[in-house]
């Protein structure tokens, strides 16, 4: 099932059962009707094929089932914040976000334009504030919409979890597994981990979300990935986001195959004489850059490229005499194969910490739980440990 099938109302009363004990309590806190609310639990039992609680004398005891949904509930219901939005307004809004016009809305969720235009614009005068404009054929968000929607696709998030974990329980394995993959991760721990991960779980779906972590970043935050792997920073200072180190990562000064400085031991000042392609500035790799040759009291040499693929950088490095900062592990096939070599290995101090990001308020799944601990365990042969 979908969770568009839910009503968000409903599922509050699930949360309220747990935690009062009563039907009549619970249809008390969020002023239903006694047999509205067990009408609307069996519905959602039913819609689970899962019963979510025992029905004794004195009350109702949650099920091993509610005990895994109900935080879930919990969760979506804390990133929707007000009691006016219902599951149609909230799949109408992420809609209109995703497809940035009503009929590509329409066309995504089979749903008419009328009744999404009416659900966003209820929406809006029920919190009182404008939440999209027409610019030409296009409708944007306005920023309340923009953070109504991050807050939202977090709900959906959250809701999707819970019910993958309900299918879980019953046998029936569901689950996804999105991964932001920047560049070193691609390398050979990402790989491995899914590799060694996928032998225990085939059925779970993992997908791989490549991009650097400015590219990353937001997805991660809306919910469109579950974790990013690769080079974190030091310090982190967003509080909504968690780093999790997994490894130190050495550096090495990389050119083509007989590179005039190839074959001996250049020194930092012999290195600056050449022209560099580095990472953007704010990645760690430009950082190591900068602090390489400012330890050796060296100007930076010409670095007329900023790139952080290594696709491009090495097609670069084997036309040219350009000198690149890099891990090994980046590069291992283009080393063996002989197109690059290696000049020398970076300056002590200059490694990066590799390791996992994730939301502050993340609650993995089991199975994506399980994920990490893969991810940790193949992580302990590469590098140094973090």
């Amino acid at each position: 099932m979908e969770i568009w099938e839910l009503n968000l109302r409903h599922l509050a009363a699930i949360a309220k059962i747990v935690e009062l004990g009563t039907m009549s309590a619970a249809a008390q806190a969020v002023n239903l009707t006694q047999p509205a609310i067990t009408q609307a639990l069996e519905r959602i039992e039913r819609l689970t094929a899962t019963p979510l609680f025992e029905r004794r004398h004195n009350g109702m005891v949650a099920t091993a089932a509610a005990q895994l949904f109900v935080p879930r509930i919990h969760a979506a219901l804390a990133h929707v914040t007000s009691r006016h939005v219902t599951m149609s307004r909230l799949r109408a809004l992420l809609a209109l976000a995703d497809a940035g016009s009503y009929g590509g809305a329409s066309l995504r969720t089979g749903l008419s334009v009328p009744s999404l235009h009416r659900a966003v614009n209820d929406l809006a005068l029920a919190l009182r504030r404008p939440l999209a404009e027409r610019r030409g054929r296009i409708v944007m968000l306005t920023e309340a919409g923009t953070a109504l929607a991050r807050n939202f696709r977090l709900a959906r998030v959250e809701l999707e979890a819970g019910l993958a974990e309900l299918e879980a329980l019953r046998g029936h394995e569901t689950r996804s597994i999105a991964v932001g993959a920047m560049p070193l991760s691609r390398a050979r721990v990402l790989p491995a981990a899914i590799a060694r991960f996928l032998k225990r779980h085939p059925q779970v779906r993992v997908a791989i979300v490549e991009g650097s972590r400015a590219e990353l970043v937001d997805p991660l935050r809306c919910g469109a990935i579950d974790c990013m792997v690769g080079a974190l920073r030091d310090p982190l200072v967003e509080p909504d986001l968690v780093q999790q180190p997994l490894f130190r990562d050495r550096l090495a000064v990389i050119a083509r195959a007989g590179h005039p400085l190839a074959g001996g031991s250049p020194t930092l000042a012999e290195l600056a004489t050449f022209p560099w392609i580095v990472a953007s500035p704010g990645a760690p790799l430009h950082d190591s850059f900068r602090q390489m040759f400012a330890g050796a009291g060296l100007a930076l040499p010409a670095a007329p490229i900023a790139s952080g693929s290594v696709m491009t950088i090495r097609q670069l490095l084997i036309d040219s005499d350009f000198l690149t900062l890099l891990s090994l592990d980046q590069v291992a096939v283009e080393l063996e194969a002989r197109w690059l070599t290696v000049l020398r290995p970076a300056p002590a101090g200059l490694e990066r910490t590799i390791g996992v990001t994730t939301r502050a308020a993340w609650r993995p799944t089991a199975v994506q739980a399980e994920f990490l601990r893969d991810l940790q365990a193949v992580s302990s042969g590469a590098g140094r440990p973090a």
